[in-house]
């Protein structure tokens, strides 16, 4: 009675670990721009805190001349952070800058003259982190 041999041959491996090579060529540099997306998330969310604080300030009357970091209602400048390189505000506008890590890109936000519509600006656009 003969021994049938199962398994795979040298060739069908080869094939497999080719194809897995294809796959990681076009994974690999998605992965690291949806890395670097939610990094610069981080940067987003901090600038949100002072939008709102801009944007209330504005409703209240306040001239944009007025609107600086830690000063009407606007907190002070926050600690750097893995992501968060600087945020400040000056006359109204804000400015974020996210560290290496996020390809130091950068979030600026301008008000209409009430804050209730904001214009986008900066690196972050050109990188695709953030939405004009």
């Amino acid at each position: 009675m003969p021994i049938k041999n199962t398994g795979f041959s040298l060739i069908e491996l080869m094939i497999v670990v080719a194809i897995i090579g294809i796959l990681a060529m076009f994974a690999i540099p998605s992965y690291q721009t949806y890395t670097q997306r939610a990094r610069f998330a981080e940067v987003i969310a901090a600038a949100d805190i002072y939008k709102t604080a801009v944007a209330l300030a504005l409703q209240q009357g306040t001239p944009t001349t007025e609107l600086t970091t830690n000063a009407r209602g606007i907190p002070p400048e926050p600690k750097s952070t893995r992501n968060l390189a600087t945020l400040k505000v000056e006359n109204g506008i804000i400015t974020a800058t996210a560290t290496d890590l996020a390809l130091s890109a950068t979030y600026i936000l301008k008000p209409n003259l009430d804050g209730t519509s904001w214009s986008i600006s900066g690196t972050c656009i050109k990188n695709g982190f953030c939405n004009a």
